[in-house]
């Protein structure tokens, strides 16, 4: 038995000395925290919040209201080429000033040129700088109170709108603009917009102790991230089950096809539709909508549509071409080769819910498309993965029941580990056989952060495979799927509702027994192409071509082979119809051959980084080098006043599961304390030997909060010599010993 007790006496006044110090030390600290919640910005209490509301704790316990958002998109199609013009509206419910940050994403293809901010009856433009230089323009701008915006380009389709000093109850306008091309697909045309940036899973960064000397006596740590903007691509994401969904959008399109239309719909949310059958308006048919899923638009003409279109801009003295090109079906009967398939499926915890059934339902399609003549095999991954068959097996009956248990089995749980399977799949146990085309057919939403690991995985490792993309969800990450299939030379297929699953995948394979137009050139004299190398073309999709330089004239003529029989097709500039916004789609397009160039290993990140800074620059568009700043002279906010930096939450995507994205001990995102020197701490303590920082470079920026600099000095002196205080009086009272 165990007692505690005290030798001696026992020491009444000294320990009502020691209470009466205790309550004045806990008193004196609740009389400067008041003081302190006076002083800073007005507070609201979690209590009182409606669900949906993302609160911000700031140093002194207080809570304040992050920034609401709602964006209008108007899409304006014109034939071949789309503008779309992106107004969001940042209101500050709060009575402070805050900073308002929305991580958002945006077409792979869309070429962005222009950032407004829109204050009253004055409009201001933003400018195209180099990426560092418009960071410091805004930051500047920041620091004196002035309303800016900042759109940076994170990946080709993610985005982050940076809007600084916004006063308390007011509303911020900011509109975005870009050019994108419209995707055609066995005669379907098609408009996707992109609503809501998915969950992403970063693999965790490897970091090791390392010697610096001979004897031991130096160490440091060396850190290699696959991921290194992770900070920039994590924002809050509410908990469906608790809050009520944010960030609505308006949606309305403008179709002018070009030709005489047949069937519109949308594939995802219902639309009214008006106007004829050349020229129509479709808008959302509930006005608004939460940012939780992509819309989609498709339409076909009535009759046959248009097999060849060309079009010309002159912009700042040089011509732009674009040219759609859609070759003639084989008119004899190829021979089909023998496939060896490799389906490899995510089961991770992002696809939990309607994206598991239908990969799954996709895959076992895929399954019934083989014939006795193929050879298959099954690859699933999460953070780990399996291969069904030690080698691709024979695709006979006893095999392919097998496959379809095996798929009909799996669960989604775990994390995104795509590099492992994708290696596995590449592996070629028949590289020097000629007999089958090796395939792989890759089933995920795309959910990672670490694309360019991926890319660099494939072009390394690809050999004679085509990689067919096969994007799932309400979400998918579309700047992996199109960049992995370009690389893989496949193609890519979008499938985001369970009623789409069968007619996409006989689609896609029915284009994957062997490219329709193969050995494809382009040539017009005096003229820059884009791409310079043209893809294989597989049946159904249109060859797109770009062009730059100065008086254009002659003809474009474009060469393939279709089977064993040579095809040429030539197009005399002079015919061009006028176009607008293609020198914007040639740069854009410029840039990413220059960045598909780096990854293959042609060219150093180092030019490749000069490269696109260079075209981003001359052609005033959003790129991984240059960025859009638009600032407004006037300050607004007041000296004195602190402003306080806010990431705006997004919803989970339609269909996710929280707990399997988050894991269930993870709390909801309602109330955001996160500070960079957790993520920091958390590094620490994986070093077992003690590190070597350089707090020149180490740097953790922190965020801001509404406690005055002067106000916490003198907090921190007053508990300061209380402490003193108490502990003269502590050693004045008996020792405490433990009897056992």
């Amino acid at each position: 038995m165990k007692t505690i007790g005290l030798s001696g006496s026992p020491n009444v006044q000294n320990k009502s000395t020691i209470d009466s110090v205790v309550a004045l030390f806990i008193l004196a600290v609740m009389a400067m925290m008041a003081f302190i919640g006076v002083a800073g910005a007005q507070a609201v209490k979690p209590a009182d919040m409606t669900n949906g509301s993302l609160l911000l704790k700031s140093k002194d316990g207080s809570f304040l209201e992050a920034p609401r958002l709602g964006s209008d998109f108007t899409v304006t199609i014109s034939g071949p080429t789309a503008r779309t013009i992106l107004t969001q509206r940042f209101q500050n419910p709060a009575k402070g000033w805050v900073e308002g940050v929305y991580v958002f994403p945006l077409p792979e293809t869309a070429a962005v040129d222009t950032l407004k901010i829109v204050s009253g009856t004055r409009i201001i433009i933003g400018e195209v700088k180099e990426k560092r230089e418009a960071k410091i323009i805004y930051e500047q701008a920041k620091a004196a109170g002035q309303t800016a915006s900042l759109l940076e380009q994170e990946r080709p389709n993610m985005f982050t709108n940076s809007v600084a000093n916004i006063g308390p109850n007011e509303t911020v306008v900011v509109q975005i603009e870009y050019q994108e091309t419209i995707r055609v697909s066995n005669g379907v045309s098609s408009l996707r917009l992109p609503l809501v940036v998915a969950p992403r899973y970063n693999p965790a960064p490897m970091i090791q102790t390392v010697d610096f000397s001979a004897t031991g006596d130096g160490y440091g740590i060396t850190v290699t991230d696959p991921v290194k903007d992770r900070d920039r691509i994590e924002p809050p994401v509410l908990d469906p089950r608790k809050n009520l969904p944010v960030n609505p959008v308006s949606i309305t399109v403008k179709l002018n096809a070009g030709f005489e239309l047949g069937p519109v719909s949308s594939s995802y949310h219902s639309v009214n539709i008006t106007g004829d059958d050349k020229a129509l308006e479709i808008r959302l048919a509930t006005g608004e909508v939460p940012a939780n899923k992509d819309f989609e638009l498709t339409w076909a003409p009535k009759g046959t549509a248009p097999q060849v279109g060309l079009f010309k801009e002159v912009i700042n003295g040089k011509d732009y071409l674009l040219a759609t090109i859609t070759p003639p079906a084989a008119e004899t009967q190829q021979k089909v080769q023998p496939r060896e398939t490799i389906f490899v499926i995510d089961n991770s915890g992002s696809m939990e819910g309607p994206s598991m059934e239908q990969a799954k339902k996709a895959l076992e399609l895929g399954l019934g498309k083989l014939t006795p003549a193929d050879r298959f095999n099954v690859i699933r991954f999460d953070d780990t993965f399996t291969v069904l068959f030690p080698t691709a097996v024979a695709a006979d009956t006893n095999n392919i029941g097998q496959a379809t248990a095996f798929v009909r089995s799996l669960g989604a749980n775990g994390g995104t580990e795509m590099i492992p399977p994708l290696k596995a799949a590449l592996v070629d146990d028949m590289v020097s056989a000629k007999t089958h085309l090796r395939q792989v057919v890759f089933i995920t939403d795309g959910a990672i952060g670490n694309e360019q690991e991926m890319f660099a995985t494939l072009t390394n490792g690809k050999g004679r495979s085509r990689v067919f993309m096969v994007g799932i969800g309400s979400a998918p990450n579309s700047y992996l799927m199109t960049r992995a299939a370009e690389l893989g030379r496949g193609t890519f297929t979008f499938i985001g509702d369970a009623n789409q699953v069968t007619t996409r995948m006989d689609e896609l394979f029915n284009k994957i027994g062997q490219p329709v137009l193969t050995n494809l050139t382009a040539e017009l004299p005096g003229s820059v192409l884009s791409p310079a190398s043209l893809p294989d073309l597989y049946r159904g999709e249109p060859v797109l071509v770009m062009a730059e330089g100065k008086s254009l004239s002659g003809t474009l003529t474009v060469k393939g082979m279709i089977g064993d029989t040579p095809w040429e097709l030539s197009l005399p500039v002079s015919a061009a119809a006028q176009g607008k916004g293609i020198s914007k789609l040639w740069a854009h397009r410029k840039v990413a051959e220059i960045e598909t160039s780096a990854t293959l290993g042609a060219i150093t990140a180092e030019q490749s980084a000069l490269a696109v800074l260079k075209v981003a620059l001359e052609h005033q568009i959003v790129s991984s080098q240059t960025s859009l700043i638009a600032v407004d002279k006037s300050p607004k906010r007041p000296a004195g006043e602190v402003l306080t930096q806010a990431d705006i939450p997004l919803n989970l995507p339609e269909g996710w599961d929280y707990d399997k994205v988050f894991g269930k001990d993870i709390p909801a995102l309602k109330v955001d304390e996160r500070e960079a020197s957790i993520k920091f701490y958390q590094q620490l303590a994986v070093v077992d030997k003690p590190m070597i920082i350089n707090l020149d470079q180490q740097q953790v920026a922190l965020p801001e909060g509404s406690t005055p600099q002067v106000l916490l000095a003198m907090l921190a002196a007053l508990l300061g010599a209380l402490s003193l205080l108490f502990r003269w009086f502590a050693t004045r009272t008996p020792t405490a010993k433990v009897l056992v």
